[in-house]
């Protein structure tokens, strides 16, 4: 079924096994939309007639499932085109993520120059003014630390000087949602309380800091784990570093790549059992995810993919991913992560870590009718598109 991001009339979707955001499951259950909006639900066979009606289990079969539509609030590219490169591969990235089941997403950069940077937070911030499938930018970088650049350009990195911070998020105009920093750095602390104050979320990543440090950072207002695990110190029983620390904050949401390359299927459970509610799956997915292996470019980084795992041709660093959100759906699943837990961090959890928590994420009366329609293996058989979403 081709995805649809039609904004009036009325749809009823029934016959579905509906997971919600908060994880609670509806079986038989029906949601009605009118124009664009979540406006009535309940079970078997009560609701009344819409424009346009949809049978799950005709389209999906007996095992239907009904979800929010996945949102993804860190992700670099897909279909061949790196969304550094501008409005035209901001749109073809996304209009592949959404057959996958991403009806809303935050567009993240790699490291660039201030100039660079400034430049393309401005274009995404004018594609959010028409696009309301896109929420915003995502800056991953350049104040990362230079030992866990990942697939970073090292010679791009710096610390977060207030006038850099500043012009970067004047630039995205109140489009900015996410900042990712290395707290460390000199600045660091006080730049997450400027970004705070802009009404952005930090997030700690690409990062040296221990225990203490990602504890002052969580303090000073960072409500964000980067992929946790990658590109920050791991577990260790005399050295916790941030992952625990995060874990143990009720205030942070921990991003997560479940592609099975980033993270084990064991450390994928392991990171839901450690912080229920609080997991949100990411694709950090580049430019050849939904494309070939091959040769690619990850903003300053060559990368090359080979059996779809992506890594940089100067250092091997694992360089973001090929992962589409269907896929991390079910790699949590097989991992042992419950369909609830899997849906609600592909779908309120990200919705309140970038602050529309109101009003994504939800097969609720009042939130955007955004919906994904699966079969019994998980597999994208309908997604809807629904209005603006506010903060």
């Amino acid at each position: 079924m081709t995805p649809t991001t039609d904004f009036r009339g009325s749809r009823v979707i029934h016959s579905a096994r509906i997971v919600d955001g908060d994880g609670s499951t509806t079986e038989n259950g029906w949601v009605r939309f009118e124009d664009g909006v979540v406006v009535a639900r309940g079970t078997g066979a009560d609701w009344a007639d819409a424009d346009d009606v949809i049978d799950a289990s005709t389209v999906a079969g007996a095992d239907a499932v009904l979800t929010p539509g996945f949102i993804d609030i860190h992700g670099h590219g897909g279909a061949g085109a790196a969304y550094d490169d501008g409005a035209d591969a901001i749109r073809t990235g996304r209009d592949m993520h959404r057959t996958h089941g991403t009806t809303r997403a935050v567009i993240s950069l790699v490291t660039a120059s201030i100039d660079d940077l400034a430049r393309q937070v401005s274009v995404i911030a004018d594609l959010t003014e028409s696009d309301p499938e896109i929420l915003g930018s995502h800056l991953e970088g350049p104040f990362l630390d230079p030992g866990h650049q990942g697939a970073h350009e090292p010679s791009l990195l710096r610390a977060p000087e207030p006038a850099d911070v500043a012009r970067l998020l004047e630039a995205g105009r109140g489009t900015v949602r996410q900042v990712t920093l290395a707290p460390e750095l000199p600045g660091g602390l006080d730049a997450v309380r400027q970004i705070v104050a802009s009404g952005a979320a930090v997030a700690v990543g690409h990062t040296d800091a221990d225990a203490d440090i990602a504890r002052q950072a969580f303090e000073a207002g960072a409500t964000i784990l980067t992929h946790a695990f990658n590109a920050m110190n791991g577990i260790h029983h005399r050295a916790p570093g941030p992952i625990l620390v995060a874990a143990a904050d009720h205030r942070v949401v921990l991003e997560g790549i479940a592609d099975n390359f980033h993270l084990d299927p064991h450390v994928i459970k392991l990171l839901f059992d450690a912080a229920p509610g609080r997991v949100a799956l990411i694709t950090d997915a580049m430019a050849a995810a939904g494309s070939a292996d091959g040769h690619y470019d990850l903003g300053a980084v060559k990368v090359t993919v080979k059996d779809g795992m992506a890594r940089a041709d100067d250092t091997g660093s694992i360089a973001g991913s090929t992962l589409t959100q269907d896929v991390a759906l079910r790699r949590a699943v097989e991992a042992g992560v419950t369909l609830g837990e899997a849906v609600r961090a592909l779908t309120a959890t990200p919705a309140g870590a970038v602050g529309f928590g109101g009003s994504l994420g939800r097969l609720q009366p009042g939130y955007a009718a955004d919906a994904v329609l699966l079969d019994g293996g998980f597999a994208v058989r309908g997604v809807w598109v629904g209005a603006a979403a506010s903060r």
